[in-house]
């Protein structure tokens, strides 16, 4: 399997489906179905039962997964493909528009 070009806490911009052009940090990253969740896109509303965690129940909105190819990492307020490249003997990863390396 190859390595996710998108991490958790990286800046992302929607480029395909409703919430196309918003950005937003990734919150979570699933590798085994290729799905992101960004801040405050793609947002559902969940009906929820009153149980002891939730007392009071009913409508909360929240984020719901992303396919990791509708969204571009955002590197310097520009959205750019990703690429990897070996610096020494350490994988980063590299912002194709520009060529500067993401990964510290």
């Amino acid at each position: 399997m190859s390595a996710m070009k998108i991490k958790k806490g990286d800046t992302v911009k929607v480029i395909a489906g409703k919430d196309k052009g918003k950005e937003g940090k990734v919150l979570a990253v699933n590798v085994k179905d290729n799905t992101v969740i960004v801040e405050n896109v793609n947002m559902v509303t969940k009906h929820s039962k009153p149980s002891a965690a939730n007392q009071a129940g009913g409508i909360t909105k929240k984020e719901a997964a992303l396919h990791v190819s509708n969204v571009m990492l955002v590197v310097d307020g520009k959205a750019t493909r990703v690429g990897f490249k070996m610096d020494g003997d350490k994988k980063v990863r590299v912002a194709k528009a520009t060529g500067e390396v993401i990964d510290k």
